[in-house]
């Protein structure tokens, strides 16, 4: 049994959180809202602050919304790095910058720490059933460290390289996914304008190349109408202005993240930010003057 430490216990946190107790570790956790009564009930004892559960575990891993997010937690006053030395791994499993993430493991392993960033894939149904893909950057020694307990989250697991390759992965990642989706989106939409019965057509392309999982899931979600929140529009937007402004910096176009971005920002302003990315549909049918029927 280790003691792990576990910050961010949302929609994606908590199912991992709880992986690893029933994988026989000790979990300490901060959460600034209401303790999960589940993480509780299975022996998860909450800690005061960041620093704490740095301070009482052997590993601490953060599972937060956004660039900012992680540096607070990671580096502020009261944050993770106030306790950490050598002995101790902090393994990032959030999606930002990773610019700011090369930054982050420079400052955690100046203090004798090791780190990882470890972005996962899979949304909420992944987390549940454990079944993450998870994309790794960082030093092999602490890759193999880690991964009995990345094991206990997901299944697809690779180290990409060092610091900072894992987030560019998730980066990609998202890129593909936004435009697999907005791909997806167009078609059934097309394809109902013209008088011809979407599902059928989903079902037809699912026998042939076009095939995808985002055509499986996020296809039916769109036909069957049902946006409550795998993963937010909101959050995807974010990971697309990481490859954007990473895009800048590289001096690579990205034309069609960026057109992608635009119908996401679209959606927030019309308060649809909460809703599954698989709402980008919306947008397409507000364009066409046509909802899939």
């Amino acid at each position: 049994m280790a003691d792990i430490g576990f910050i961010g216990l949302g929609v994606m946190g908590k199912p991992m959180a709880a992986h690893l107790q029933r994988g026989g570790h000790r979990l300490f956790f901060y959460a600034r809202h209401d303790a999960p009564a589940e993480i509780l009930a299975a022996g998860g004892i909450a800690c005061a602050s960041a620093r704490e559960v740095a301070a009482r575990s052997e590993t601490i891993i953060l599972m937060l919304p956004n660039t900012p997010d992680v540096q607070s937690v990671a580096l502020g006053p009261e944050g993770v790095a106030a306790a950490l030395g050598s002995g101790k791994l902090l393994i990032d499993m959030s999606s930002i910058s990773p610019g700011a993430t090369r930054e982050i493991a420079r400052r955690v392993t100046a203090l004798g720490a090791e780190y990882l960033d470890a972005p996962v894939s899979g949304g909420e149904a992944g987390a549940k059933a454990g079944t993450l893909t998870i994309m790794v950057g960082g030093t092999g020694q602490s890759f193999a460290r880690a991964l009995p307990l990345l094991q206990l989250m997901g299944k697809n697991i690779t180290l990409i390289g060092e610091h900072g390759a894992g987030q560019t992965a998730k980066v990609a990642n998202q890129i593909i996914v936004a435009l697999t989706i907005a791909a997806v989106a167009e078609a059934l939409v097309f394809a109902s304008k013209a008088g011809v019965d979407p599902a059928k057509v989903r079902s037809a392309l699912l026998g042939g190349f076009a095939s995808s999982r985002i055509l499986e899931v996020h296809g039916e979600r769109m036909l069957k109408r049902q946006f409550a929140p795998g993963f937010r529009i909101g959050l995807h937007r974010k990971d697309l202005a990481l490859a954007l402004e990473g895009a800048n910096e590289l001096g690579v176009p990205l034309p069609q993240t960026a057109q992608c971005q635009q119908l996401f920002n679209a959606l927030i302003a019309a308060e649809e930010g909460a809703l599954d990315h698989s709402a980008l549909v919306h947008a397409y049918e507000r364009l066409a003057g046509h909802e899939l029927s």
